[in-house]
């Protein structure tokens, strides 16, 4: 059960932990989607805005760094949907995304759209806003140079700063780039920035904004939230539903405590604990048929026992009157014989409870069944001289004798079933043992008058009566069979009756696995 049932836990465990996986996916590619649209419409919105006011030609707009597509369209040219066109009309900047890039557009003064295709939005946009930097910069007059910086780090969304130290000069590479072009893009670790060369030769350095971060932490900290929220319920669905059904099970204990003891666990095969109920029910089933036997037990050993104390009740009483020694010998005798069927009564029902309550502790050996099939031949043709006893043993069951058994409960079984045919056969009996590769089978067959085929199975009853000539009269106290049952079923096997069709009586025959199952 414990392999199963954490099997089962860890395969549940798994499908939530793959069902969260996805969710969280889902969720981090739908969400970031709308950051990155939100975000490649905010960081190029303060460039595209400026450049709307500005009125130039169509393709004419010197400061843009020349890695863009731009087109200039009237509104009614656009192939896109009329909330992009009320955006525009707003004045916003509106982002498109295509197989190419990025499509930026924004409503110029005139009415147009101007129309921005950004392989790169990032690098495009700011060297782009450097280029328009650089322009005004180099306009303006020495002394108003330090508005110009503060108007265009507000107008543009930047911070614009000139160099003072060689410590903050960028390596060689970016100064070689920025004498050839004017810009140059570079970073320094998680920060971008843009070089300036002035055509004074004064450097300023343009910090651009943070790019576009799939993994900002408000993002983890979100699929962290839903992550732990998911599996938070799910567990508690699943321990409540694991908590309900051992619920039921502590529920069928307590009301077999109070005696109910038809009393079983409802299992549905899809719960994680349907083998511990199976468990307990078979459990309460042999509990239930434990005290049916003690109850039925009980009952039959006060009603063996009144015949045998009432006979030796009787005889003490005739020993008072005894005058003779005959007289007082065969009373003493009387006594003798009950006491010995106390005894054997006793042994029977100890032997009987041990095996109903559990079974001795089995220790099966490898030996000859039909060794053991011959003893029992030869000491019941001892007692009975009168009857007669055959073993019938082919050869090919020779070669498969040996069998995995406790010798001591075969032999008592065996004898068993051929002292109950002896007691009742006419004159004959025959013990037949057939073996092959996989299982052992003995029959015991008789010459009597048989068992009625609707009492096959009472017969195996503890105290079982029969109405027809297997009687009290005949001996014994109704275990002996139920005693063979319960060691067939020990070793894994049964005991079943039918009609002899050789001798016209009674057929017992007993069948079990030749070799122990290897666990």
């Amino acid at each position: 059960m414990p392999l199963k049932f954490f099997l089962k836990l860890y395969l549940r465990l798994i499908g939530l932990t793959a069902l969260v996986v996805v969710l969280c996916f889902s969720l981090f590619a739908g969400f970031n989607a709308v950051r990155q649209q939100y975000w490649q419409e905010a960081f190029p919105a303060p460039m595209l805005r400026w450049l709307a006011a500005v009125p130039a030609p169509q393709n004419q707009y010197p400061w843009l760094s020349g890695h863009h597509q731009l087109r200039v369209v009237e509104q009614g040219d656009l192939d896109v949907s009329p909330l992009v066109l009320e955006r525009l009309g707003y004045g916003q900047v509106v982002a498109l995304q295509t197989s190419l890039g990025w499509r930026l557009q924004v409503l110029n003064q005139q009415g147009q759209v101007l129309d921005f295709l950004f392989r790169d939005t990032y690098r495009e946009v700011a060297e782009s806003l450097a280029l328009i930097a650089l322009a005004h910069l180099n306009e303006s007059l020495p002394e108003a140079r330090d508005d110009m910086l503060a108007s265009l780090s507000s107008t543009l969304g930047v911070a614009l700063k000139p160099l003072t130290s060689e410590s903050e000069l960028p390596a060689e590479a970016v100064l070689g780039q920025v004498s050839d072009r004017g810009v140059a893009f570079y970073r320094q670790g998680d920060l971008s920035s843009v070089l300036l060369r002035l055509a004074d030769g004064t450097l300023v350095k343009m910090a651009v904004p943070a790019p576009f971060n799939p993994w900002h932490w408000s993002v983890v900290l979100l699929l962290i939230v839903v992550a732990a929220a998911v599996l938070a319920a799910a567990l508690l669905m699943l321990l409540r539903d694991v908590d309900q059904n051992l619920r039921a099970v502590e529920s069928v204990a307590v009301r077999i405590a109070r005696g109910e003891m038809g009393a079983r666990v409802e299992a549905s095969r899809s719960t994680l604990v349907s083998r511990l109920a199976n468990a307990f029910n078979g459990m309460a089933e042999h509990i239930q048929r434990l005290v049916g036997v003690q109850r039925e037990m009980i009952h039959a050993v006060s009603h063996e026992l009144r015949t045998p104390v009432a006979r030796i009740r009787f005889g003490v009483q005739m020993l008072e009157g005894s005058n003779s020694p005959e007289a007082l010998q065969k009373q003493l005798d009387g006594i003798d014989g009950d006491i010995q069927e106390l005894d054997e009564l006793i042994d029977e029902i100890l032997t009987y409870a041990r095996l109903e309550q559990g079974g001795p502790v089995f220790s099966l050996v490898e030996t000859s069944v039909t060794d053991i099939v011959r003893q029992v031949v030869g000491e019941q043709q001892l007692i009975r001289p009168e009857m007669v006893i055959e073993a019938d043993i082919p050869s090919s069951s020779e070669s498969w004798a040996m069998s995995d058994v406790e010798p001591r409960y075969i032999h008592r079984a065996i004898q068993n079933l051929v002292g109950n045919a002896a007691r009742y056969a006419s004159g004959r009996v025959r013990v037949r043992c057939q073996l092959d590769e996989d299982n052992c089978r003995v029959d015991v067959e008789d010459d009597g008058p048989g068992v009625p085929e609707e009492d096959w199975e009472k017969v195996f009853t503890a105290f079982a009566r029969l109405d027809d000539s297997r009687t009290r009269n005949s001996g014994g106290y109704g275990l002996g069979l139920s005693i063979v049952r319960r060691i067939l079923y020990w070793h894994g096997g049964q005991a079943f009756v039918c009609r002899s069709d050789d001798l016209g009586g009674a057929r017992f025959s007993l069948v079990w696995p030749r070799k122990k199952a290897v666990v």
